[in-house]
């Protein structure tokens, strides 16, 4: 496994929770006022181009820090709606070589693309979300290993949410072995590893769900303050809820 950290303006904080939402929840220049990162969700769909990248990366203050989710041909397979947002649909024939981490070009080639345009906004975690389909099965447990084993860990770091039901022994045992960080929404399962906590707020009941005052007290609390923490937040009342929580942190953004 090649897998080493050099630092930069994206170094991992000590001691301290970073603030977000899953894209840009307000126009850029105001979301670069209040929050100190962003989760780039629209590389799920369909891959920016590099350039849009780097023209990102540019744009932003010094320190401020993008993280982004893969690609969805690397953790879906063509069978999920997430597809049809695809700007080239994938050809009937070649659908069995996407998604669910598969050993194929397909998927190496989509994590290449990925991995191009992480390189270029300056990525510090790829996020890797996988659908309810994605089981513990032995054949998903070979793909994961032989995905996470085998490409360029250099300079990044690794952030897993599954969907699906896995027992949380499968779970801290992958995670330790193939060094993922393991993501949660924190106010409905905990988090069972990593160097760092990285926690997505989808609502606890759904999208439209808006966060009381009663949730962020409970998510200050799973906040671990000796790791690095990180809470974006992916509901309707994203930026709201946002804001209301780095309040409650006592937290500046720091561009």
């Amino acid at each position: 496994m090649k897998r080493t950290y050099q630092g930069g303006t994206a170094d991992p904080f000590a001691g301290r929770t970073k603030v977000g939402t899953c894209g840009f929840a307000m126009g850029r220049q105001e979301y670069y006022n209040s929050f100190p990162v962003v989760e780039i969700q629209q590389t799920f769909y369909k891959l920016p181009r590099v350039s849009t990248g780097v023209r990102w990366r540019a744009g932003a203050p010094t320190g401020f820090e993008f993280t982004m989710k893969a690609w969805q041909l690397i953790t879906h397979e063509p069978s999920s709606p997430t597809y049809r947002r695809l700007a080239k649909p994938i050809p009937p024939e070649r659908k069995e070589y996407y998604g669910a981490f598969r050993p194929t070009e397909e998927v190496l080639e989509a994590w290449a693309q990925t991995r191009a345009f992480a390189t270029a906004l300056g990525a510090s975690i790829i996020v890797f979300q996988c659908p309810p389909s994605f089981t513990p099965t032995s054949e998903h447990i070979a793909n994961l290993r032989h995905f996470f084993t085998n490409i360029d860990r250099t300079g990044w770091h690794a952030a897993w949410e599954l969907r699906g039901a896995w027992a949380a022994d499968v779970i801290l045992g992958l995670c330790r072995e193939l060094e993922l960080i393991h993501v949660v929404d924190p106010l409905k399962e905990p988090s069972l590893h990593g160097a760092i906590c990285y926690y997505r707020m989808h609502g606890l009941t759904g999208y439209r769900y808006v966060h009381t005052d009663q949730d962020l007290e409970r998510l200050k609390t799973a906040c671990k303050r000796d790791l690095p923490t990180y809470c974006l937040f992916n509901n309707l009342l994203m930026a709201e809820d946002a804001v209301h929580f780095q309040a409650l942190l006592g937290e500046k953004a720091e561009p």
